[in-house]
């Protein structure tokens, strides 16, 4: 059980939900009808008031949120890890979602931790008799290792460290483990390498694997670039300045590759992870490069700053040979998506409706919402070469969009495939949301394999 959640009997303080309609009643059983009225507490969303005891403990808290259905964040109890004192809390009464807000205060409550010290202050709730604490837990861990993987500075999260990361997960869940890299790497999977080779800190592709054989075969690829400094065609400083976050793709396929082995998810599991630091030096590769991919398409290079897609192609070769149920890639991919729908919105490309709609609606109840976008094929010529099978962009229009129709051309046998284009970031904190990493679309991915596969 993960220590945000204290022992059902634990004496805590009540947590009341209110609403503008239901205030009085609400306060009157707190007992805190008078006190809110002193204080012009109206229960307005967000708001909040500690209610002392005759002694001057903390007695009761009341904390606003929406009235009706339709309410805008579900995660707005989260508002609460910033404003409880140290404590063990209770909910009184039930909020919108109980799964939701006691998630929420989880999340609300993380912070990064490896470089100065913590706050130290220590929330505990206990969990609502209608929460699977344990599921919760694990969900508590995955977002976890993803936040703190890629709020890791890059000086301390190279290719190794990210290796290492994959092999701690492993262990801790008996998966199998290896590693490509070297000459290996140079010949099987060129575009890693071509990637790669211009850092000091050699590339590699990470290979797990989790269950029993016979189940079936879900497979994450995540876009591991632990720095980004756009190659020969660089970034400018602001472009460059959080591209620590690169990796946010592979962060991402390990913290819900922790939540589908720590329930034990009957799937056999794949996780594949290029991992490289695409950077400039005389051995970096080049505009105009031609390489030829795992997959036999020869693939020329128009930008160097577009080699997230170059590095997923290899490894989504890779994860289509087995032919898999599913393929999923996570990549901080395209500013393209961040330009159409925000940092809050991962974008979805998939040939599959069924699985699309699915996802949708899922992403929604687990306040993890995904936006599909269209593989539009006309955009394919945007693709043309010359001198090549593909170019690895399309141009200055729809960048997003021509980002994933490169990566379709990788992926053919596997029953259905998902391209996620995240941002890994929270630029500003929001409730449950701490400003830095963030997992994205994880949790409507675990629950949708639950609910598939369970």
């Amino acid at each position: 059980m993960h220590p945000f959640f204290a022992p059902t009997g634990a004496t805590a303080i009540p947590l009341h939900f209110v609403t503008a309609a239901t205030l009085n009643a609400v306060a009157g059983k707190a007992g805190a009808s008078a006190f809110a009225k002193a204080a012009d507490f109206t229960g307005k969303p967000g708001q909040s008031l500690l209610v002392p005891g005759k002694g001057g403990e903390l007695a009761a808290v009341l904390f606003g949120i929406e009235a009706g259905a339709g309410h805008a964040d579900p995660f707005l109890p989260g508002r609460l890890a910033g404003i409880l004192p140290p404590g063990t809390y209770r909910f009184a009464n039930a909020p919108h979602d109980a799964r939701l807000a006691a998630l929420a205060i989880a999340l609300g409550s993380y912070t990064f931790t490896r470089y100065r010290k913590a706050n130290g202050r220590t929330l505990k709730l206990v969990p609502p008799a209608s929460v699977d604490a344990a599921e919760l837990s694990a969900i508590i861990e995955g977002v976890t290792l993803t936040r703190d993987l890629v709020n890791t500075p890059s000086n301390d999260m190279g290719p190794a460290e990210l290796e290492a990361a994959a092999r701690k997960l492993a262990k801790a869940h008996r998966a199998k483990i290896g590693v490509i890299a070297g000459s290996t790497l140079a010949r099987d999977f060129p575009l890693i390498q071509a990637v790669g080779q211009g850092s000091a800190r050699a590339p590699r592709l990470i290979d797990m694997t989790w269950g029993n054989p016979k189940h079936p075969k879900i497979t994450l690829v995540g876009k591991g670039v632990c720095f980004d400094t756009g190659g020969l065609d660089i970034k400018n400083d602001a472009g460059m300045l959080n591209m620590k976050k690169d990796m946010g793709g592979a962060a991402t396929a390990l913290g819900l590759a922790h939540m589908l082995m720590a329930r034990k998810i009957p799937l056999r599991l794949r996780v594949l992870i290029p991992a490289v630091e695409n950077s400039i030096s005389g051995t970096s590769f080049r505009p105009r490069d031609i390489y030829r991919s795992r997959k036999g398409l020869t693939v020329e290079i128009g930008n160097t700053d577009a080699e997230g897609r170059l590095v997923l192609a290899d490894a989504l070769s890779l994860a289509d040979d087995e032919k898999p149920e599913l393929v999923v890639d996570f990549a901080t991919l395209t500013g393209a998506a961040r330009v159409a729908l925000g940092p809050e919105l991962p974008a979805l490309f998939t040939d599959d409706d069924t699985l699309a709609g699915d996802l949708a609606g899922i992403g929604l109840a687990e306040n993890d919402p995904v936006w599909r976008l269209p593989l539009w094929r006309p955009y394919e010529a945007l693709l043309d070469s010359r001198i090549a099978d593909t170019n690895n962009v399309g141009g200055g229009h729809g960048g997003a969009i021509t980002a994933a129709l490169f990566l379709r051309k990788f992926v053919g046998n596997a029953k259905a495939w998902a391209h996620f284009d995240i941002f890994a970031w929270t630029p500003s904190a929001k409730p449950g949301r701490p400003e830095g990493a963030e997992c994205q679309a994880a949790r409507a991915l675990f629950a949708l394999l639950k609910k598939q596969y369970c």
